[in-house]
């Protein structure tokens, strides 16, 4: 960041004008008393954008928050973990519009002011019978300072709540931006990564906001990977109330750039959040890809060692396979030359002209030991260069990942299948 930030308390509720408030309904399990629906709302109107999933199968609180946000600005947000009302047909989508027009009901809002969003279980009814009494205490309970039980609520199989939030001087104004993110499996987006909410009060236009949320998702959201696969439910979205009193900044000028800034930093120390959190992750990887000879071509090299299921079960043994690596390049489609190829463990060089280099073996197994580490890969024939953020692949991650349909016992309980 190259102006000042101070971080502060609150994560997605730490902006002023915000409420938020999460209850326990045992959508999952009824005899669980984990926080799992969340509501997050301005006490004014608020200009907004997103990003969604861009799977062809996607989820009904998606196609329904797309549509509300085309039509208009959102200003709440009530969002759900333990079911993520996928694959669930018509019923699917009247039970998405079911939520957002309760909430909007209590809350004497518009129902398009609404977004609704659910993370789960994929191909199950929605409890409603469970969700919908609660509904008054989760309205009643709104305040400024429960923004970590939203963190809490959306979570699945993360293993903590993931949240930040910062102050910075906005030309005359000192403004705060806070968020909260939900990830660590079905990891590789294409737009952005499971949920995540962002909350700021400074005044930004609808053009400005949507302008620097996509420059921020595809730096951050997009650039990470676990598993290789792109959720039915993946959203991001972002409230501006301006309830910092400051006037609204231009789009594509020096305010809406700075903001920009410090949104992309928000968005990627979030991203990596996720990453670090993925289903049993040991090793946190960065790969930084140089010296290709467009922009394309290095996210392609990038990609195709950060998503190499070989690459990434070296990278748990502690293995520093830079073949494996390589052979990762050679099939990304990108334009490369194999004898221009140069790899590097944390700046020791593996590779060099596509041949085994003379860094000791035993140096290079120090850094792939490492919980953290970085790898950089020369291409050697231009200057673009692209940087993804991937995790290792371990065998506790397929027995966690073997079975999730024990849930269908309880919906069958409950009357739902």
């Amino acid at each position: 960041m190259d102006f000042p930030v101070t971080r502060i308390k609150g994560g997605v509720g730490a902006a002023r004008g915000f409420l938020t408030s999460a209850v326990s309904c045992g959508i999952k399990n009824p005899d669980a008393k984990r926080l799992d629906l969340a509501l997050i709302h301005s006490d004014v109107p608020c200009t907004s954008a997103g990003t969604f999933t861009t799977n062809r199968v996607k989820a009904a609180p998606v196609k329904l928050s797309q549509t509300h946000l085309r039509r208009g600005d959102l200003r709440t947000i009530v969002a759900n973990s333990g079911n993520a009302n996928a694959c669930t047909g018509m019923q699917g989508i009247h039970d998405a519009r079911a939520m957002a027009k309760d909430v909007a009901k209590r809350l004497e809002i518009r129902r398009g002011e609404v977004a609704v969003c659910s993370t789960g279980v994929i191909g199950l009814p929605m409890p409603m019978a469970r969700i919908e009494p609660k509904y008054d205490d989760l309205v009643a309970g709104l305040g400024p300072k429960n923004g970590t039980d939203v963190a809490n609520a959306i979570i699945t199989s993360d293993t903590h709540h993931k949240e930040l939030a910062i102050s910075f001087e906005l030309g005359e104004h000192r403004v705060r931006l806070g968020g909260c993110v939900k990830g660590a499996g079905m990891i590789c987006p294409s737009m952005a990564t499971m949920l995540c909410f962002i909350t700021t009060d400074a005044a930004i236009p609808r053009d400005c906001l949507q302008k620097v949320t996509l420059e921020a998702v595809e730096d951050s959201f997009n650039r990470i990977t676990i598993d290789g696969d792109t959720s039915t439910n993946d959203t991001v979205l972002v409230l501006a109330n301006g309830a910092a009193g400051m006037k609204p900044v231009r789009k594509n000028g020096p305010r809406c750039r700075q903001f920009g800034k410090a949104l992309r930093w928000l968005m990627i120390e979030l991203a990596k959040a996720v990453v670090r959190d993925g289903e049993r992750v040991t090793k946190f990887v960065t790969v930084e890809v140089k010296g290709a000879r467009t922009y394309l071509d290095a996210k392609k090299v990038a990609e195709a060692v950060c998503k190499s299921a070989l690459v990434k079960a070296s990278w748990n043994g502690g293995d520093p396979n830079w073949g494996r690596v390589l052979h990762a390049v050679g099939y990304s489609r990108a334009r490369i030359r194999e004898e221009l190829v140069d790899i590097l463990y944390e700046g020791l060089p593996a590779c060099v002209g596509g041949l085994q280099a003379d860094t000791p073996m035993d140096k290079l197994r120090d850094v792939a030991a490492k919980p953290e580490f970085r790898i950089e890969i020369h291409l050697n024939q231009g200057k673009a260069d692209y940087e993804m953020y991937s995790s290792d692949l371990s065998p506790e991650y397929i027995d966690f990942n073997r079975s999730e349909y024990a849930y269908w016992k309880q919906a069958r309980k409950d009357g739902l299948v």
